[in-house]
């Protein structure tokens, strides 16, 4: 295999998804920190790798893709010794690229809307209807678990990874209420109890959470 080098920086909850994938699949890798405040994903040697100038990106022995969901499906594909955490049987794939688009798109947007301008513009008061949101979002989940351990179907797959970094971030802002979703609370507890979990999220998550709270935000 190729030389893998990530590039990132710690609270980013999609680089942690790729964090958790590369750790699943147990590849070894190189880890790059990308100072985002210092600008330093626009210095030429990154607009080479990644014209968009996001994190995280990968770079396999020269071949470059970015955005979490592109790496982390092709990482499967391509060193995965089976095909269960992205599946290749196309209906079971379908869901997975589901809760990807889900991801990408509700919850994405979502968190986006609380923390850009929280953490770039220095916003401090978040309208209680983008709290609310969240709580939407953590409904949604609760229902694609009915019947299920995992959130697309019964394994785990690169859908958990994307969610579980989101969804732990976003606790930053309303707790997961195990009496109000009992399903998607006890995914969350065996999401952590993964052998890789802490080292891939929850550390970063911390270090996430630990930001948000600096701002002292009021909730209005």
């Amino acid at each position: 295999m190729g030389k893998l080098t990530l590039y990132g920086i710690d609270g980013s909850p999609p680089v942690r998804s790729v964090l958790l994938t590369l750790n699943a699949l147990n590849l070894p890798f190189d880890y790059k920190v990308v100072n985002l405040f210092a600008k330093e994903q626009m210095t030429p040697e990154f607009l080479k790798m990644n014209p968009q100038h996001t994190v995280p990106t990968l770079d396999d022995d020269g071949f470059y893709v970015w955005d979490s969901h592109a790496i982390n499906a092709y990482l499967v594909s391509k060193y995965g010794k089976t095909d269960t955490l992205y599946p290749k049987d196309l209906q079971e794939r379908a869901v997975v690229d589901q809760r990807l688009h889900y991801d990408s798109s509700t919850i994405g947007s979502t968190m986006r809307a609380i923390t850009f301008p929280l953490i770039r513009q220095n916003v401090t008061e978040i309208p209680k209807a983008r709290i609310d949101a969240v709580a939407e979002v953590y409904a949604t989940l609760e229902m694609f678990l009915k019947n299920q351990d995992y959130m697309a179907g019964k394994n785990l797959t690169i859908a958990d990874f994307h969610i579980i970094a989101v969804v732990t971030s976003l606790t930053a802002f309303i707790d997961i209420d195990a009496g109000t979703f009992p399903k998607f609370a006890a995914w969350l507890e065996r999401m952590k109890k993964l052998p890789y979990y802490e080292e891939a999220n929850g550390k970063r998550l911390k270090m996430f959470i630990d930001m948000v709270k600096s701002k002292n935000f009021t909730i209005v």
